[in-house]
């Protein structure tokens, strides 16, 4: 089986995410839980945790999340009250948004 292809990552992107994951380790080791404790909460192996506190980008973004809440890291550094505003905020502003974007069809002509 072929090796994939590695993805290339904005510097921001792979910043933002070891941010992100070393808030949920500090957070776990805060809370004195062991990695299998904590990957045993979020119904993930011991593994993936690992490569969560890594900032391994390839982690599905739900389970950044779910571990992230388990351990008490805010994500948006919001409330619920204040999420289900924004969702609902969100959800009236694409219900006016087109449901698809296609490419101009027309060609621009700038030789004068």
């Amino acid at each position: 089986m072929p090796k994939p292809v590695s993805r290339a990552y904005s510097h921001y992107s792979r910043d933002a995410l070891l941010a992100f994951s070393q808030l949920i380790r500090r957070a776990r080791i805060e809370r004195k839980l062991t990695t299998q404790e904590l990957a045993d909460r979020a119904g993930i192996s011991r593994g993936l945790l690992q490569r969560i506190e890594k900032g391994d980008p390839a982690c599905a973004i739900g389970a950044f999340f779910e571990v992230a809440a388990i351990v008490g890291v805010r994500l948006f550094n919001a409330d619920h009250a204040t999420l289900a505003t924004a969702i609902s905020a969100n959800n009236a502003t694409l219900a006016l948004l087109p449901k698809s974007v296609r490419p101009s069809s027309r060609q621009v002509k700038d030789d004068f």
